[in-house]
């Protein structure tokens, strides 16, 4: 019974160093990274991905297909309401699509963004126009946001209307 105590309390000593080992280890790593790298702003990330928004609604107002799909990353995936997912060889024709049925101006309102500096989500609502600032479609978004070189681009976007859906005939 004495050897059996005795191993039980050999595994406890030697699980509890090793873990407290891993744990001092965690920390040294923590604080180095903190030490090179600057410190994330959720404030500073906001302020550019709103600037991004700006730029992508500017782009829109121009008709400029190819101005709206260079805020997307290059591995990015739009997933738009009633069609499948579109990869980044197809943002400017979606959106050209978009522009060449008479949307004329899109605008984007941001709620909500969380993350960290490799990722950011962003909540909002929209609302679309067409000819003579007569608004056709509302509702919300999210997109995901992940730094390219430097800048926020948009890496997955998914938006829905909060309009009723038209009376079946």
């Amino acid at each position: 019974m004495k050897k059996l105590f005795k191993l039980i309390l050999a595994f406890i000593v030697i699980f509890g160093v090793g873990c407290n080992t891993a744990s001092t280890d965690t920390k040294t790593a923590d604080a180095a990274e903190t030490k090179d790298s600057p410190a994330f702003d959720l404030t500073t990330a906001r302020s550019a991905i709103d600037a991004e928004n700006a730029k992508f609604m500017d782009a829109f107002k121009k008709g400029d297909s190819v101005g709206v799909a260079s805020n997307y990353s290059d591995d990015a995936v739009l997933l738009p309401p009633n069609s499948e997912p579109v990869s980044k060889s197809s943002i400017v024709s979606l959106w050209g699509s978009y522009m060449g049925m008479g949307v004329k101006d899109v605008k984007l309102v941001s709620d909500d963004i969380a993350g960290n500096a490799e990722m950011i989500s962003e909540t909002g609502h929209f609302e679309i126009y067409a000819a003579e600032n007569k608004m056709i479609d509302k509702g919300k978004y999210v997109v995901v946001w992940k730094p390219v070189n430097g800048v926020w681009k948009m890496y997955r976007d998914i938006w829905n209307t909060s309009m009723a859906a038209a009376p079946a005939k």
